[in-house]
């Protein structure tokens, strides 16, 4: 850290990213990407004159994308919100919508959650999540701050139910309840459906997952017109072309592409719950996981053991140092052929102990 650092920055424990290899010597299960690549009617509208439009500025109302995703979503334009990821969305919340209350979410969630709050100087209230690692919505009613809720959450794939948020949603009217549903295409029930009935509520989505464009950072928020143009003020005082040329129209293609976003997320569940067979068979524990990964461990090998033994078998996955879930590994769900690998590399290196 330079000397010019000021005291925030200095601070600062910044947000670490899962291993991006440089080469293609993995079979990389380590950053919930998903294993197919993009529509091909996303990748189809990029031509000549796109590539040359680029020297005009990008829109900054995304119009075409946010109209996308409006009609996939069934919603109205004026509740969307298109940002450059996800992590965008989150952030434009934690500027807009926090003070000096504070945010409150569970001890075991996004990593990039702990690193906005410090940021930006906001208080953070931390769940305990229970001893099978779920959320108690509990916690989250009649809190009197701004709530964040990963949904599936973002370690364990463990989700709620849309009642049990909307419980959380009403029963802090005052405060905004932010739903991050990153994972939720994978077999999960969105709060997108609420909108329309609470003030207070914000979806946060990704196209990174589900629509295998982790690569282009494309996110967007749906909620109350109100709430969207807050969000704007923060968007317009921060970066008004936050989106480029190519990544609005791709966005635009894979939001209109329903079949297949339904047969991809249809395809990994069924490969997920595969996987969990086979883990069954492995004698490992594994979290109810309903996102693209699940959260696993084996009783003979704790997991960051398990996590170095598998990259020396050229297979990446993720650990985490937190005492909750560090006997754990997660594991991204890839194709059918890489799970099968996994699953065969936790055998030889289980059976060697």
């Amino acid at each position: 850290m330079s000397k010019f650092a000021n005291e925030r920055v200095r601070d600062l424990t910044p947000y670490t990213p899962g291993e991006q290899p440089k080469d293609a010597q993995y079979i990389k299960l380590n950053t919930n990407e998903s294993p197919f690549p993009p529509s091909e009617r996303a990748m189809r509208a990029i031509d000549r004159r796109q590539l040359e439009d680029l020297r005009l500025y990008s829109d900054p109302e995304a119009t075409e994308l946010t109209q996308a995703i409006a009609r996939a979503l069934d919603v109205p334009p004026q509740c969307v919100l298109a940002t450059n990821g996800s992590d965008e969305t989150l952030a434009f919340c934690f500027m807009a919508f926090c003070d000096a209350r504070g945010v409150r979410f569970a001890d075991i969630t996004y990593g990039f959650y702990p690193v906005y709050a410090q940021l930006f100087g906001i208080p953070a209230t931390l769940c305990p999540v229970d001893e099978s690692l779920r959320i108690d919505p509990q916690a989250y009613c009649n809190v009197g701050q701004t709530v964040l809720i990963a949904n599936p959450n973002a370690q364990t794939g463990i989700a709620l139910t849309r009642d049990q948020l909307r419980r959380v949603i009403e029963t802090n009217p005052d405060q905004v309840v932010v739903v991050d549903e990153a994972y939720v295409d994978f077999g999960a029930q969105s709060c997108v459906p609420l909108v329309a009935e609470y003030p207070n509520l914000v979806v946060v989505q990704t196209l990174s997952k589900s629509r295998s464009l982790a690569g282009g950072r494309i996110g967007f928020a749906i909620a109350q017109p109100h709430l969207i143009e807050d969000l704007k003020t923060v968007k317009y005082s921060f970066n008004p072309y936050n989106l480029d040329r190519l990544n609005i129209v791709l966005a635009a293609q894979a939001m209109a592409d329903r079949e297949t976003f339904r047969t991809r997320c249809e395809q990994i569940a069924s490969v997920r719950e595969t996987f969990k067979r086979a883990l069954d068979g492995l004698g490992m524990q594994y979290t109810p996981s309903q996102a693209n990964f699940v959260l696993a461990k084996h009783p003979k090998i704790d997991g960051a053991t398990l996590q170095r033994k598998l990259k020396e078998q050229g297979i990446l996955v993720r650990h985490f140092t937190d005492p909750k879930i560090a006997d754990y590994v997660r594991i991204t769900i890839g194709t059918q052929e890489q799970m099968q690998s996994l699953t065969q590399a936790i055998a030889r290196i289980t059976e060697a102990i």
